[in-house]
């Protein structure tokens, strides 16, 4: 079986792939100094609770884009894994497709996988948009390749800065608003936010599509595009496990 671990800026998944299958999925909070035992502890009984173990796996792939965590991540997986490790961005990484960026080796490694995920399960060209800490569009041509995309800043990173940069607004909940126009505070941020970021998905898909000469296929990954997929009709497909799923593709390229 595959240990698949994908590394954010927020949130750490590993999961276990069974051929295509996904016998299993956890989430751990981000943190530089959480150490390979501590991994180690809290992975073995998850796992337990599924039925395996950690001689189940005979191979590990790692995707991160928090470079602080690299050396635990690394570690767990060479003390406690007796497999193969692919490491997304190591010189000499098999795609199965090009990064057309003027600076390819700046492609975050959840986008890489984004791509890699996207392209064979899907009509091309398309656009992955990841709903996570960051919002990102990422752009597939054609030919299944990588060439770039934009940046905003994740919903939740729009409800703190607000939150934080405004004296009387309270942190609140995420949610879908009952009306368009707030009758208070608290309704008034929630459409702000909300209806703000699927206009910003429209308004960006606009202008991709303009750009790009043609429809695009929109998929919706990340950990809130459940909250806005139902409200937003240019995201044509929901698939929070699209990145494992391009993890697994990008280690059957380049494992031995």
């Amino acid at each position: 079986m595959l240990l698949v671990i994908n590394s954010n800026n927020t949130n750490t998944v590993f999961g276990v792939f069974n051929g295509d299958a996904k016998r299993a999925a956890w989430r751990i909070s981000t943190d530089p100094r959480r150490t390979a035992d501590e991994y180690a502890v809290w992975l073995t009984h998850l796992m337990a609770l599924e039925g395996l173990s950690f001689a189940d796996v005979d191979g590990v792939v790692l995707s991160n884009v928090v470079p602080q965590t690299t050396f635990n991540l690394k570690s767990l997986c060479q003390r406690y894994f007796k497999a193969e490790l692919v490491t997304i961005g190591e010189p000499g990484l098999k795609l199965g497709f090009e990064i057309r960026l003027d600076r390819p080796e700046e492609a975050g490694a959840d986008r890489v996988a984004n791509c890699a995920g996207a392209r064979s399960r899907y009509k091309m060209p398309g656009v992955v948009i990841d709903l996570g800490t960051a919002t990102t569009f990422d752009v597939i041509d054609e030919g299944g390749n990588y060439c770039g995309g934009a940046i905003s800043p994740g919903i939740n990173l729009a409800f703190e800065a607000l939150y934080m940069g405004a004296a009387k607004l309270p942190r609140i909940a995420i949610k879908r608003p009952a009306t368009v126009v707030g009758r208070t505070t608290v309704g008034a941020m929630q459409s702000g936010i909300f209806w703000g970021y699927v206009g910003l998905i429209e308004g960006v898909m606009s202008r991709i599509e303009a750009e790009w000469g043609r429809p695009m296929t929109v998929i919706g990954t990340g950990g809130l595009v459940p909250l806005i997929a139902d409200s937003c009709p240019r995201i044509q497909h929901v698939d929070l496990d699209l990145t494992l799923k391009g993890l697994v593709d990008i280690y059957r390229l380049n494992r031995r």
